[in-house]
């Protein structure tokens, strides 16, 4: 289940933003405070976090700065109801935000939004594990190519193969006892 954290000074945006997510089987805690959800960041993770832009105290481009310090994982969404281009520039170059949304906001797009952040979240954490799979057998090979060269320095004559002229493997015991009348 994923881990929503939604910030907004007004509580009759929260409420009005937790009642459209209701019906998807996300956490959601709500913060009033910015210093508040930094507390919050604090104690526990977090899979996506959207917050209001203009808040007082601090803004939600400074406070999702903070959030991509402590929780860089997390996908970070800005609530704006003013069209500042300054701002977005900011957001997007400063605190990584993967979408901003507008006040007032489309139902429908507000959802699309947040299930894309979070299938793009999954997807990274995936692309994540199979990298950390990958590294782990690759240093595995490594250490077994090592293993090998360290054995063929120590017994070459392990690796020496003979072959006969047909191109078959030559064992030279067996071959010694075909010499003695063993065939």
């Amino acid at each position: 289940m994923a881990n929503l954290l939604l910030i907004d000074d007004e509580p009759n945006i929260l409420h009005a933003l937790t009642r459209v997510l209701h019906k998807r089987p996300w956490q959601v805690t709500t913060c009033e405070r910015p210093e508040k959800a930094l507390e919050l960041l604090t104690q526990q993770s977090f899979d996506l976090i959207l917050s209001d832009y203009r808040m007082p105290g601090m803004d939600g481009i400074t406070l999702l700065q903070f959030v991509r310090q402590r929780q860089p994982e997390a996908m970070r969404l800005l609530l704006t109801a003013h069209g500042d281009r300054e701002a977005l520039i900011k957001a997007i170059n400063q605190a990584e935000i993967f979408r901003f949304l507008s006040k007032p906001w489309d139902d429908y797009e507000l959802l699309t939004a947040l299930d894309t952040a979070l299938e793009l979240l999954t997807l990274r954490r995936e692309q994540k594990r199979m990298y950390e799979q990958l590294k782990q057998q690759h240093d595995l090979l490594v250490r077994q190519r090592e293993a090998q060269e360290h054995l063929r320095a120590e017994h070459p004559a392990l690796f020496e193969v003979m072959r006969n002229e047909d191109g078959a493997i030559v064992l030279e015991e067996w071959e010694s006892l075909d010499h003695q009348g063993f065939s």
